[in-house]
């Protein structure tokens, strides 16, 4: 409301009040400009305060263990030692050798006495070399038979006979198993679209068309289908799905404008030890799409706070969704963001809240070095997280009181205590982390080969890339390296036709060992 001389009140209480309300209606625009400063123009890293100044935080919270440490700290000697040089990490034992030997002329291996030189051992020194990608020309060839005796008189007519063509990924056209397998792991998993693909070929001599690479990539998902149907059911063996979107520009949607936002789902999940990766194109951020991934599942799903993910729990009873510490940290990374320099170096309730959100973290961390089993995680959380999540909840209860509900620091608070049930559940479960990390470190690579290829140029691409990053980061995070995966995929799946022919091929039922003996004989 606009005020004018005529309109103030002449109550000196009300017009306090008015200034009040102004300098607080002042200092949350000054926030959101600084946040979008920082968005613009500062660094992308979360590391913040709670890294960077820990230790001038730590009198925030008078512990007996901080005291003990800081003790500890100022009394600890460091004894001179040497400092040795940092040995070189040595090359893997699988890449071929090529040995060159250096000897010494015969002529030099007499000793000053007359007596010959004996050989007592040897120095060696590797060196990794590389050669250029090698390119050939498989030629398939189908000798043709047909009877000179008869010339066909027996049956009506001359008769040919030729071994039928060999079932490929690509039946017409000149891409092998290898080539299709190359492009689609520099595409989407080493981000190099496919424009600067056909550069490259050029480079050899080789003309290769984008739309015709990008008509393999379609032609290639679309022959995984059945294998994608035994992804899905992987995705639900195990306890945990974590679940992410991300948007991405689609033309040629039907109905739709090539501006309009779609999106790339990916949910991670299936067994801990060999985990699946899916990724789902959607034209909607509906929650739908998480509604139809996981109908039939039931165990833990976590997810940040998107309202869309509210309904799985009621559309299927079995799922518990879990809440994101990490979305909770980030919005009080924000407030000391949104600062100005005068109270940047003043401790307060962010500095606060994260040193509460790193004590958490401090005791995940144990967990890990410890390398302990679920349950004894979940016995350690009881322990020690326990009482620490209470104390942070006590905290921001008393303190959202004091706060104005608009400002940054109130919509975190308010952040936090809403999702606070669902914060809480990874306590239940060792398999479970406080945050939703699996999903976002995930969807990463989609990330980056966006900000390459910026869109997809049609509807079946997209659909296309969802496949062949569903299996790409589901064959890494099982420990196979892609390539080999895919060549052997696309080598295989032509002669496929029961479910267990499928199933021999997920990347669960792989090793890196079978995978490097079929590329040596192939």
């Amino acid at each position: 409301m606009q005020l004018t001389n005529d309109k103030l009140p002449d109550n000196p209480e009300e017009l306090k009040a008015i200034i009040l309300c102004k300098d607080e209606h002042i200092t949350i625009l000054e926030e959101q400009i600084r946040v979008l400063k920082k968005a613009i123009f500062g660094r992308k890293s979360e590391k913040h305060s709670v890294d960077e100044e820990g230790s001038r935080q730590l009198h925030l919270f008078n512990e007996a263990e901080v005291l003990v440490e800081q003790e500890a700290q100022k009394k600890l000697v460091i004894p001179e030692h040497t400092r040795q040089k940092p040995k070189r990490k040595p090359l893997p034992k699988e890449l071929p050798r090529v040995e060159v030997i250096h000897d010494i002329d015969e002529s030099e291996r007499v000793c000053q006495c007359g007596a010959e030189l004996s050989r007592i051992g040897e120095e060696v020194c590797e060196k990794l070399d590389i050669i250029p990608a090698k390119i050939r020309v498989i030629r398939h060839i189908r000798p043709k038979y047909a009877c000179r005796s008869c010339e066909g008189v027996e049956s009506d007519g001359p008769t040919v006979k030729i071994a039928p063509p060999p079932p490929q990924i690509i039946p017409k056209g000149i891409a092998t198993p290898g080539l299709v397998a190359h492009i689609a792991v520099s595409k989407y998993a080493d981000a190099l679209p496919l424009y600067r693909q056909e550069k490259i070929f050029s480079r050899y001599g080789i003309e290769l068309n984008r739309s015709t690479m990008a008509g393999w990539m379609v032609k290639a998902a679309e022959c995984c289908a059945p294998l994608m149907e035994l992804v899905y059911k992987e995705l639900h063996s195990g306890p945990l799905v974590n679940v992410d979107e991300t948007p991405l520009q689609v033309l040629n949607e039907p109905g739709r404008a090539n501006t309009t936002k779609s999106y790339m789902w990916v949910f991670h999940g299936g067994p801990p030890d060999k985990p699946v990766i899916l990724f789902r194109y959607s034209q909607t951020r509906s929650g739908e799409v998480p509604r139809e991934v996981l109908a039939g599942y039931g165990g833990y799903c976590q997810t940040d706070a998107f309202s869309g993910y509210d309904a799985l729990e009621v559309a299927n009873p079995g799922i518990i969704l879990v809440g994101c510490f990490a979305h909770v940290r980030r919005n009080f990374v924000k407030i000391i963001d949104a600062r100005g320099r005068a109270a940047r170096n003043k401790p307060g309730s962010p500095e606060v809240a994260l040193e509460y959100i790193s004590r958490l973290y401090k005791i995940e961390k144990i967990a890990r070095e410890r390398q302990l089993l679920p349950d004894e995680i979940v016995s350690l959380r009881s322990q020690h997280a326990m009482p620490v999540l209470k104390e942070f909840k006590a905290w921001m209860d008393k303190r959202i009181g004091q706060t104005p509900p608009k400002g940054l620091l109130g919509q975190a608070l308010n952040y936090a205590l809403t999702q606070w049930p669902k914060l809480i559940r990874y306590l239940e479960n060792g398999h479970i982390t406080p945050d939703n990390n699996a999903a976002e470190n995930a969807i990463r690579p989609f990330v980056i080969g966006r900000k390459n290829f910026l869109f997809a140029g049609h509807p079946n691409g997209a659909n296309a890339a969802a496949t062949l990053y569903s299996l790409i980061e589901t064959a890494k995070a099982c420990g196979l390296q892609a390539y080999q995966y895919l060549r052997l995929l696309f080598e295989k799946i032509p002669h496929a036709q029961s479910e267990r022919d499928y199933k021999s091929l997920l990347p669960q039922n792989l090793t890196p060992e079978q995978l490097s003996q079929f590329i040596a004989s192939a």
